[in-house]
């Protein structure tokens, strides 16, 4: 089971503090910030899995339409001057590196805790990708906030059904194989 930990009126420079404190000497705990809120939080097994299965997945389209891609996994993103910080589940740039992903995926096991699509706002990620109880709900930042839509923005031609049904299989290696055929196909 994920364990979290929501702390309230922590300041920016606390927040860099603790970043430098746990350094890269605790790679399951991840953080997010926002405007003084501060989780922790270290994810499940499941979790994981999912996470990694949805990973494999995506990377097997970007490789099969040979899209360019950087994945940059959980790395820390941050912006002082919107009190923003997050380390995502899994991100990825698209063509060239940036310093912020293009794309960003979370995945959702609990509920609760800091409003992340607020963070990826802040710090200015074009779309992220949630997953919660065995479907997708995507969101494209437009000039008013994120809208939900029913496709990517980013990669228009990704079939999300074959994507979804790939990431629920229970046999992560028949999955990739079976979505690498069906793209092919």
């Amino acid at each position: 089971m994920p364990q979290q930990l929501l702390l309230q009126g922590v300041s920016w420079q606390k927040y860099e503090q603790f970043l430098q404190l746990i350094g890269d000497d605790f790679p399951n705990l991840r953080l997010k910030y926002l405007e003084g809120q501060l989780q922790l939080g270290s994810p499940s097994r499941n979790h994981e899995l999912i996470k990694r299965n949805l990973a494999r997945l995506l990377e097997v389209y970007l490789e099969e339409t040979r899209i360019p891609f950087w994945g940059l996994g959980s790395t820390t993103f941050r912006r002082e001057a919107n009190s923003r910080g997050i380390e995502p589940d899994e991100c990825y740039c698209f063509y060239e590196e940036k310093p912020y992903p293009d794309l960003a995926l979370e995945v959702f096991i609990t509920s609760g805790g800091i409003d992340r699509l607020a963070i990826f706002e802040g710090l200015g990620v074009p779309e992220v990708w949630f997953w919660q109880q065995g479907q997708f709900a995507i969101y494209v930042l437009g000039e008013s906030g994120y809208n939900n839509s029913d496709k990517s923005a980013q990669l228009p031609d990704l079939p999300i059904s074959q994507l979804t049904q790939q990431v629920m299989s229970s046999n992560p290696l028949e999955a990739v194989l079976a979505f690498r055929q069906r793209l092919r196909g």
